[in-house]
């Protein structure tokens, strides 16, 4: 990914939307699938999600601890984390107030 740890959770963030997005507005003839569909169509998205959160997450980092470099390793990591949690608690907040809360 890249060295600055916003634009990595804003790429974490733009994933999730997406598939989100896919599944809300997926036809609803998906739901009726037969057996073995769902469970592999479930178990493949949790795969490829898994991969590219590492990948967004950690992909940099390792490079830095690869190139001796563990306090910017740790920095970016922990930088793009917390960037990410701010974009969740943003967009929580959002959701929430336009569905009447507070």
């Amino acid at each position: 990914m890249t060295k600055n740890p916003f634009l990595n959770a804003l790429a974490a963030a733009a994933y999730i939307s997406l598939v989100a997005s896919i599944v809300i507005y997926a036809p609803k003839s998906i739901d009726s699938a037969p057996g073995i569909i769902a469970p592999v169509t479930f178990l493949s998205l949790f795969v490829l999600s898994a991969a590219l959160m590492g990948f967004f997450f950690l992909y940099q980092p390792l490079q830095f601890l690869l190139e001796s470099k563990p306090r910017e390793a740790t920095r970016l990591f922990l930088m793009t984390a917390g960037s990410f949690a701010g974009i969740t608690v943003v967009v929580v907040s959002i959701g929430f107030l336009l569905s009447g809360g507070f």
